[in-house]
């Protein structure tokens, strides 16, 4: 596994052909087109991004067996993660899931009685992973940001953090399920065609982010809790 890990001194195009996927991560980054052959870790400097953390990420999205080593993981910045997080969150709410939303509402307009509660389907899983990500936003990210000041704010814990972690993929592939198999064959085929492929991109793509946050958050601020006990 070792010899097939992308370094930051590769070039980010080399990443982007062996991963086309990998594109969709460099808006999170602040990362525009246009970098040419320039490496990795010299389009992070430009960047202000931290190349070891932007390093861990593409491999997670690339190779399903990899986990980071200890060290990998102490040579990250935890405030890039943190923002990457964020920036995470209001890519799938703001973007992804939106322009799925128009999608399900065209569909919904041609289901007749049914339409309505496809409609609520959808809602009602954007709220759940809406709340989800509240959650995060407001208790488990202020209270890494007190960590990396080297306080410990008491009552709260990353064990916490990882007993109310739930699943906000199941919802979705049922919905996936929904459009392809449920709905009457007549009904926009090609729209839903194109609204199947968003939505199986975007459960892969949640897919890896509850693993940068299970195989890399939650490692790191175990060694910052047991460092300032």
């Amino acid at each position: 596994m070792k010899d097939r890990e992308f370094t930051i001194n590769m070039k980010l195009s080399d990443l982007l052909i062996s991963n086309p996927q990998l594109i969709l991560m460099l808006p999170r980054f602040g990362i525009g087109l246009g970098f040419g052959d320039k490496r990795v870790v010299d389009i992070c400097k430009k960047h202000n991004v931290s190349a070891s953390l932007f390093i861990l990420i593409c491999n997670i999205y690339t190779f399903d067996e990899y986990t980071p080593s200890i060290d990998q993981i102490l040579d990250i910045d935890g405030n890039s993660l943190i923002k990457y997080l964020q920036t995470s969150h209001r890519y799938y709410l703001e973007k992804r899931l939106d322009h799925i939303g128009k999608h399900i509402e065209r569909i919904a307009a041609q289901c007749g009685d049914s339409g309505p509660l496809l409609i609520n389907f959808f809602s009602d899983y954007k709220n759940e992973v809406a709340s989800h990500f509240q959650k995060e936003e407001e208790c488990t990210f202020p209270y890494i940001s007190a960590l990396l000041e080297n306080k410990k704010p008491s009552g709260y814990s990353i064990d916490d953090y990882v007993k109310e972690h739930d699943n906000i993929e199941d919802k979705l592939n049922d919905l996936i399920n929904i459009i392809v198999k449920y709905l009457p064959e007549e009904i926009l085929p090609d729209e839903r065609i194109s609204v199947w492929f968003d939505l199986v991109q975007v459960a892969a793509d949640l897919n890896k982010h509850a693993k940068i946050e299970n195989s890399i958050l939650v490692p790191f601020v175990r060694i910052i809790e047991n460092k300032i006990r």
